[in-house]
């Protein structure tokens, strides 16, 4: 299992996935928004979204757990 973190802090814009989908390597999973910037959080592995651990609003730090791909 690889858990992908987010690289900077923000507000989640959009989730981009669901969990239980198939993905490649480099597929967007979050669109992070931070300083008026869209910031897409991809994933570093293909795979299969187990757990998506955001929801759109919600505010996350830097290096926080965004999904988990199996």
């Amino acid at each position: 299992m690889t858990t992908i973190e987010s690289p900077i802090a923000g507000l989640v814009a959009a989730v981009e996935t669901t969990e239980g989908s198939a993905i490649e390597a480099g597929a967007t999973l979050i669109i992070v928004e931070s300083m008026k910037m869209e910031i897409p959080v991809e994933s570093e592995v293909a795979g299969v979204v187990r757990r998506l651990l955001v929801t759109a609003g919600e505010q996350i730090a830097e290096g926080q757990a965004v999904a988990e791909i199996g």
